[in-house]
């Protein structure tokens, strides 16, 4: 009798072939169009920006030298910028974590009409470009803002009171209002994890409302606390358009710094000195808060 076994034809099927092919092919080559994209899009230029800071201008034959950074750590303008970026960013980020978790508290524990579209609202702010809130203070506080015209209006003075936008008050207040939400943000997704009943066993014990909110509601927002201002810190570090909008005398924050001594001055070494310290900062601001968001589960 004739054998009529005969040999398996059947074809791969499309995902075993594709999955063959995936697998034959090195994996440096899968990593390398991101490495290369990344490369000439971000380290380049970085690397420009640090190379040309350690290239004075009086060197013509394009030599190394420490020159540009005795210099620019030896002028008061960049101590002056320095402090004066430190103390910006860091009060920015103590009002935020005020203000953000009286506000959380509020839209988590407190029922009012369109409370969950409030919550909503956090989330597209978080989306604005930050000269916009600065236009919109300075609609209202601006020297021919409504505040300063409704005075006017009223009292019949030349001019109004509201002249604080011009000053690192303004500042500060432009960066509040921007930034709280950053802060916000993580807290309301803390509380909608946190379980009532801890809160109703606490009530029914006796215990206030500052109590509870001391010892049942701020040990648990420490870590979306810590985490969002640790963002709000590095993103008030490098915060421009504000400082630039709202015209401030006498503010000069590190970006603003940059600016000036690339665009106006023409210094290039100095301008590069002052963004590699600034990059530093953020960068080391930036390890801190992936650490403390990883220990928050952020």
């Amino acid at each position: 009798m004739a054998d009529t076994t005969a040999p398996s034809t059947t074809a791969p099927t499309p995902g075993r072939r594709k999955a063959v092919g995936l697998t034959s092919t090195p994996t440096w080559a899968w990593a390398l169009p991101p490495v290369l994209v990344l490369a000439l899009g971000f380290l380049y230029p970085l690397a420009l920006v640090v190379r040309q800071s350690f290239t004075p201008e009086s060197l013509e034959d394009g030599g190394a030298s420490l020159t540009p950074y005795t210099e620019v750590f030896a002028s008061t303008v960049f101590r002056e910028a320095l402090t004066t970026t430190v103390r910006l960013a860091v009060g920015a980020t103590v009002g935020c974590l005020v203000l953000g978790f009286v506000l959380a508290l509020v839209i988590a524990f407190v029922p009012f009409p369109g409370g969950k579209a409030v919550a909503r609202f956090i989330d597209v702010f978080l989306s604005f470009p930050s000269f916009l809130i600065t236009l919109a203070l300075l609609f209202i506080y601006g020297s021919v803002g409504m505040a300063n015209g409704a005075w006017t209006g009223v009292t019949g003075a030349a001019e109004g009171p509201f002249h604080f936008l011009t000053t690192p008050w303004g500042v500060l207040l432009a960066e509040i209002t921007y930034f709280t939400p950053f802060v916000m943000r993580p807290l309301l997704a803390a509380f909608s994890q946190l379980d009532t009943a801890q809160l109703e066993v606490a009530s029914s014990l006796g215990a206030g409302p500052v109590r509870i909110v001391r010892q049942v509601i701020l040990p648990e927002a420490l870590p979306a606390l810590a985490a969002g201002g640790s963002l709000v810190l590095v993103l008030c570090l490098n915060e421009f358009g504000i400082v630039l909008f709202t015209g401030a005398k006498g503010v000069t924050t590190l970006p603003m710094l940059v600016y000036s001594k690339a665009i106006l001055e023409s210094d290039y070494p100095a301008a590069c000195v002052v963004a590699v310290v600034n990059i530093v900062l953020s960068v080391g601001l930036y390890s801190l808060y992936r650490v403390v968001s990883r220990r928050a589960g952020a």
